[in-house]
Protein backbone atom coordinates (compact mmCIF):
# COMPACT_ATOMS: atom_id res chain seq x y z
CA UNK A 1 0.00 0.00 0.00
CA UNK A 2 1.22 3.51 -1.35
CA UNK A 3 2.46 5.52 1.74
CA UNK A 4 -0.15 8.38 1.23
CA UNK A 5 -3.01 5.74 1.53
CA UNK A 6 -1.93 4.84 5.14
CA UNK A 7 -1.11 8.72 6.01
CA UNK A 8 -4.92 9.40 4.73
CA UNK A 9 -6.26 6.31 6.80
CA UNK A 10 -3.99 7.58 9.61
CA UNK A 11 -5.65 11.04 9.38
CA UNK A 12 -8.92 9.83 9.15
CA UNK A 13 -8.53 8.65 12.52
CA UNK A 14 -7.07 11.88 13.74
CA UNK A 15 -10.04 13.65 12.02
CA UNK A 16 -12.55 11.46 13.76
CA UNK A 17 -13.83 11.05 9.94
CA UNK A 18 -13.72 7.12 10.23
CA UNK A 19 -15.09 5.61 13.02
CA UNK A 20 -16.29 2.25 14.20
CA UNK A 21 -19.71 1.25 16.48
CA UNK A 22 -23.08 0.67 15.77
CA UNK A 23 -24.65 3.24 12.66
CA UNK A 24 -26.94 2.95 9.77
CA UNK A 25 -26.02 3.99 6.47
CA UNK A 26 -28.42 6.73 4.19
CA UNK A 27 -29.03 3.39 2.19
CA UNK A 28 -30.60 1.31 5.49
CA UNK A 29 -27.53 -0.90 6.29
CA UNK A 30 -27.01 -1.41 9.83
CA UNK A 31 -22.87 -1.12 9.29
CA UNK A 32 -19.65 -1.18 11.79
CA UNK A 33 -17.66 1.09 10.56
CA UNK A 34 -19.03 5.27 8.95
CA UNK A 35 -16.90 7.51 7.06
CA UNK A 36 -18.36 11.14 7.64
CA UNK A 37 -16.45 13.78 5.92
CA UNK A 38 -18.56 16.59 7.84
CA UNK A 39 -16.01 15.90 10.71
CA UNK A 40 -13.41 17.89 9.04
CA UNK A 41 -13.62 20.80 10.63
CA UNK A 42 -10.52 23.37 10.55
CA UNK A 43 -8.86 24.63 7.71
CA UNK A 44 -5.42 22.83 7.71
CA UNK A 45 -7.67 19.51 8.08
CA UNK A 46 -9.57 20.45 4.96
CA UNK A 47 -6.17 21.85 3.17
CA UNK A 48 -4.70 17.97 3.95
CA UNK A 49 -8.06 16.56 2.61
CA UNK A 50 -7.73 18.26 -0.66
CA UNK A 51 -4.23 17.03 -1.59
CA UNK A 52 -5.22 13.41 -0.86
CA UNK A 53 -8.30 13.95 -3.23
CA UNK A 54 -5.91 15.92 -5.51
CA UNK A 55 -3.46 12.97 -5.39
CA UNK A 56 -6.21 10.56 -6.41
CA UNK A 57 -7.71 12.49 -8.91
CA UNK A 58 -4.22 12.78 -10.68
CA UNK A 59 -3.23 9.50 -10.48
CA UNK A 60 -6.47 8.54 -12.30
CA UNK A 61 -7.88 11.24 -14.51
CA UNK A 62 -4.42 13.11 -14.84
CA UNK A 63 -4.79 16.77 -15.58
CA UNK A 64 -7.60 16.91 -18.56
CA UNK A 65 -9.98 17.80 -17.31
CA UNK A 66 -11.80 21.25 -16.76
CA UNK A 67 -14.49 21.22 -13.61
CA UNK A 68 -14.35 19.64 -10.36
CA UNK A 69 -18.18 19.26 -9.09
CA UNK A 70 -18.92 18.41 -5.75
CA UNK A 71 -23.24 17.81 -5.13
CA UNK A 72 -24.60 19.67 -2.31
CA UNK A 73 -23.95 19.40 0.58
CA UNK A 74 -21.02 17.33 1.52
CA UNK A 75 -19.61 17.93 -1.55
CA UNK A 76 -19.22 22.03 -1.57
CA UNK A 77 -16.15 22.11 0.68
CA UNK A 78 -14.76 19.12 -1.20
CA UNK A 79 -14.77 20.78 -4.41
CA UNK A 80 -12.98 23.71 -2.94
CA UNK A 81 -10.02 21.96 -1.14
CA UNK A 82 -9.37 19.69 -3.37
CA UNK A 83 -9.39 22.86 -6.63
CA UNK A 84 -7.49 24.63 -4.83
CA UNK A 85 -5.12 21.91 -3.77
CA UNK A 86 -4.60 21.26 -7.82
CA UNK A 87 -4.03 24.90 -7.96
CA UNK A 88 -1.41 24.46 -6.02
CA UNK A 89 0.20 22.00 -7.78
CA UNK A 90 0.01 23.59 -11.21
CA UNK A 91 -3.46 22.31 -12.25
CA UNK A 92 -6.22 25.41 -12.68
CA UNK A 93 -9.59 23.76 -12.72
CA UNK A 94 -12.98 25.13 -12.26
CA UNK A 95 -15.23 24.38 -9.22
CA UNK A 96 -18.84 23.84 -8.77
CA UNK A 97 -21.53 22.70 -6.97
CA UNK A 98 -25.28 22.42 -7.04
CA UNK A 99 -27.94 24.01 -4.88
CA UNK A 100 -30.42 22.21 -3.42
CA UNK A 101 -32.91 24.88 -4.66
CA UNK A 102 -33.21 26.83 -7.31
CA UNK A 103 -32.15 30.51 -6.47
CA UNK A 104 -34.57 32.30 -7.94
CA UNK A 105 -33.07 36.34 -7.35
CA UNK A 106 -29.86 38.31 -7.81
CA UNK A 107 -27.40 35.44 -9.18
CA UNK A 108 -30.42 33.11 -10.44
CA UNK A 109 -30.05 28.94 -11.25
CA UNK A 110 -29.02 25.72 -9.74
CA UNK A 111 -25.14 26.55 -9.50
CA UNK A 112 -22.51 27.50 -7.07
CA UNK A 113 -19.24 28.43 -8.10
CA UNK A 114 -18.33 28.18 -12.24
CA UNK A 115 -20.81 27.46 -14.84
CA UNK A 116 -21.06 24.43 -17.01
CA UNK A 117 -20.59 24.73 -20.27
CA UNK A 118 -20.78 22.88 -23.59
CA UNK A 119 -17.22 20.97 -24.11
CA UNK A 120 -16.48 20.87 -20.58
CA UNK A 121 -14.91 17.69 -18.92
CA UNK A 122 -16.27 17.34 -15.51
CA UNK A 123 -14.66 15.07 -12.64
CA UNK A 124 -17.28 14.32 -9.72
CA UNK A 125 -16.14 14.45 -6.03
CA UNK A 126 -18.17 12.82 -3.39
CA UNK A 127 -17.33 11.79 -0.10
CA UNK A 128 -18.52 8.30 -0.11
CA UNK A 129 -21.33 6.13 -2.12
CA UNK A 130 -22.72 3.06 -0.65
CA UNK A 131 -25.76 2.30 -3.07
CA UNK A 132 -24.86 5.17 -5.70
CA UNK A 133 -28.15 7.06 -5.17
CA UNK A 134 -26.81 10.42 -4.90
CA UNK A 135 -24.87 9.97 -8.58
CA UNK A 136 -28.47 9.22 -10.02
CA UNK A 137 -29.39 13.23 -8.41
CA UNK A 138 -26.48 14.39 -9.96
CA UNK A 139 -25.64 13.53 -13.32
CA UNK A 140 -29.04 14.64 -14.70
CA UNK A 141 -28.27 18.22 -13.00
CA UNK A 142 -24.92 18.13 -14.69
CA UNK A 143 -26.28 17.23 -17.78
CA UNK A 144 -28.80 19.57 -18.12
CA UNK A 145 -26.26 22.51 -18.45
CA UNK A 146 -25.11 21.41 -21.67
CA UNK A 147 -22.97 18.93 -24.27
CA UNK A 148 -21.20 17.81 -21.36
CA UNK A 149 -18.69 15.04 -20.96
CA UNK A 150 -18.53 13.29 -17.34
CA UNK A 151 -15.59 11.67 -17.01
CA UNK A 152 -15.60 10.09 -13.60
CA UNK A 153 -16.26 10.04 -10.42
CA UNK A 154 -13.83 9.89 -7.00
CA UNK A 155 -14.67 9.39 -2.93
CA UNK A 156 -12.52 9.34 -0.21
CA UNK A 157 -13.32 5.60 0.75
CA UNK A 158 -14.56 2.61 -1.56
CA UNK A 159 -16.96 1.05 1.20
CA UNK A 160 -15.97 -2.26 -1.60
CA UNK A 161 -19.74 -3.57 -0.73
CA UNK A 162 -22.51 -4.29 -3.13
CA UNK A 163 -24.22 -1.64 -4.46
CA UNK A 164 -28.44 -2.02 -5.91
CA UNK A 165 -27.03 -5.30 -7.34
CA UNK A 166 -24.66 -7.78 -6.75
CA UNK A 167 -21.58 -5.68 -7.94
CA UNK A 168 -20.19 -2.72 -5.68
CA UNK A 169 -21.23 0.05 -6.17
CA UNK A 170 -18.53 1.95 -7.59
CA UNK A 171 -18.71 -1.01 -10.69
CA UNK A 172 -22.29 -0.63 -10.54
CA UNK A 173 -21.91 3.42 -11.17
CA UNK A 174 -18.77 2.88 -13.91
CA UNK A 175 -20.87 0.42 -15.96
CA UNK A 176 -24.49 1.96 -15.66
CA UNK A 177 -23.38 5.49 -16.71
CA UNK A 178 -20.06 4.90 -18.27
CA UNK A 179 -17.83 6.45 -16.07
CA UNK A 180 -14.32 5.73 -14.44
CA UNK A 181 -14.57 5.66 -10.44
CA UNK A 182 -11.69 6.05 -7.56
CA UNK A 183 -11.01 6.13 -4.21
CA UNK A 184 -8.18 7.95 -1.96
CA UNK A 185 -8.25 4.24 -0.43
CA UNK A 186 -10.58 1.41 -0.14
CA UNK A 187 -12.56 -0.24 2.94
CA UNK A 188 -10.47 -3.57 2.21
CA UNK A 189 -7.32 -1.31 2.77
CA UNK A 190 -8.47 0.29 5.57
CA UNK A 191 -9.29 -2.85 7.51
CA UNK A 192 -5.67 -4.60 6.19
CA UNK A 193 -3.96 -1.22 7.43
CA UNK A 194 -5.83 -1.00 11.13
CA UNK A 195 -6.04 -4.39 12.42
CA UNK A 196 -4.35 -5.08 15.52
CA UNK A 197 -2.66 -1.43 14.65
CA UNK A 198 -2.23 1.07 17.60
CA UNK A 199 -2.47 4.50 16.52
CA UNK A 200 -1.91 7.22 19.85
CA UNK A 201 -2.00 3.86 22.23
CA UNK A 202 -5.16 2.99 21.26
CA UNK A 203 -5.67 -0.51 19.36
CA UNK A 204 -8.04 0.38 16.27
CA UNK A 205 -9.28 -3.00 15.10
CA UNK A 206 -8.99 -5.72 17.44
CA UNK A 207 -10.46 -8.92 16.87
CA UNK A 208 -13.39 -8.38 17.99
CA UNK A 209 -14.36 -5.42 15.19
CA UNK A 210 -12.69 -7.27 12.63
CA UNK A 211 -15.28 -10.00 13.16
CA UNK A 212 -17.95 -7.56 13.42
CA UNK A 213 -16.24 -6.15 10.16
CA UNK A 214 -16.68 -9.38 8.39
CA UNK A 215 -19.65 -10.59 9.34
CA UNK A 216 -20.97 -7.26 7.56
CA UNK A 217 -19.29 -8.01 4.44
CA UNK A 218 -20.95 -11.59 4.70
CA UNK A 219 -24.19 -10.13 3.72
CA UNK A 220 -23.05 -6.84 1.93
CA UNK A 221 -19.30 -7.72 0.41
CA UNK A 222 -18.96 -8.15 -3.28
CA UNK A 223 -20.11 -11.74 -4.45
Amino acid sequence: MENYKKEFIDFMIECEVLKFGDFVTKSGRKTPFFVNTGFYRTGSQLSRLGKYYAKAIRGSFGDDFDVLFGPAYKGIPLSVATSMALSDEGVDVKYCSNRKEVKDHGDTGILLGSPIKDGDRVVIIEDVTTAGTSIEETLPIIKAQGDVNVLGLVVSVDRCERGKGEKSALVEISEKYGLKTTAIVTMNEVVEYLYNREINGKLIIDDKLKAAIDDYYKIYGVK
